[in-house]
């Protein structure tokens, strides 16, 4: 029986059975496996993806919704991969425009490496914003901005809800609150007994990844940075907005180096909703 062409083959929804394949594809394109990230996002979000015949992924995403259930505000898509073996024959393309067909209205965001960016573009997705990558430990003995911190509690969680869905600019309940089984660590930052700011530290391969970061002002984020790299022997990860020029120079100063930039892209809005000022760096750039 002759081999089916790459546009023949069906994209299916994925399920947690699917996690080793997905792992695989990541390894497959150079990635870290990332098994964690991946059973966080085929939890909370949609995965889709295009069986091999000959075994494993031909590609992947996922897209998280945001907002009302069955009518959401906004979806992000991430993890958009393609196998080594099929890559620039058209699948990622492919895959993406039955994404976009499929959320209909709802309007999108996405993290572009520069290598993606210009299929994104040619979907009609634009460039509202740019995240710089952080990667490295702090330097021993840095002194937090005195902004009182603490260890969050499960009584917090409706108060973190409710931050979270003022400044990140739609309901992400679903997400949030797997955080505390997902993470090493969950912060909140407070003043006059008023939760101003939370974070969390989660594991990937060998840093923790530090989002979502969440804060009132630069000291506040500082803070939660200190509270969570004194309570790690790992390197830290993280993806800061650039218009955040002061903690990003920071966290430079304290022993982070720059890794990468990524394009941050709309489709169907004009940019991101929310408060930028308070929005600090994404739980992952999978899923914003």
């Amino acid at each position: 029986m002759p081999t089916p062409s790459l546009s023949d083959l069906p994209i299916r929804r994925l399920t947690h059975r699917d996690l080793a394949a997905c792992a695989d594809l990541s390894e497959d394109r150079g990635w870290p496996r990332e098994e964690h990230k991946w059973g966080l996002l085929l939890s909370a979000g949609t995965g889709y993806g295009i069986d091999d015949p000959d075994g494993g992924l031909v590609s992947a995403c996922v897209v998280t919704e945001y907002g009302p259930y069955g009518s959401p505000s906004f979806g992000a898509v991430g993890m958009v991969l393609v196998a080594e073996r099929h890559a620039r024959r058209g699948v990622g393309r492919r895959l993406m425009r039955h994404i976009v067909s499929l959320m209909g209205t709802t309007p999108l965001t996405l993290h572009a490496t520069p290598n993606g960016r210009p299929l994104y573009e040619e979907l009609g997705f634009k460039t509202t914003g740019r995240a710089e990558m952080l990667r490295g430990r702090f330097t021993p003995g840095i002194t937090a901005p005195g902004v009182a911190t603490r260890a969050a509690t499960a009584e917090d969680l409706p108060s973190i809800l409710r931050l979270d869905e003022e400044i990140f600019g739609a309901d992400r309940t679903h997400v949030i609150t797997r955080l505390p089984a997902f993470a090493d660590q969950l912060r909140v930052a407070e003043k006059a007994g008023r939760i101003i700011g939370y974070a969390a530290a989660w594991p990937n391969m060998d840093t923790q990844v530090v989002g979502p970061l969440i804060a009132l002002d630069t000291k506040t984020a500082q803070s939660l940075l200190v509270s969570l790299a004194d309570r790690t022997d790992r390197a830290l990860r993280t993806d800061i907005d650039v218009r955040h020029e002061e903690l990003l120079a920071w966290t430079k100063a304290q022993g982070l180096k720059s890794v990468a930039f990524n394009s941050v892209m709309t489709y169907g809005m004009p940019e991101l909703p929310g408060d930028w000022r308070r929005r600090f760096a994404p739980l992952t750039v999978a899923a914003g």
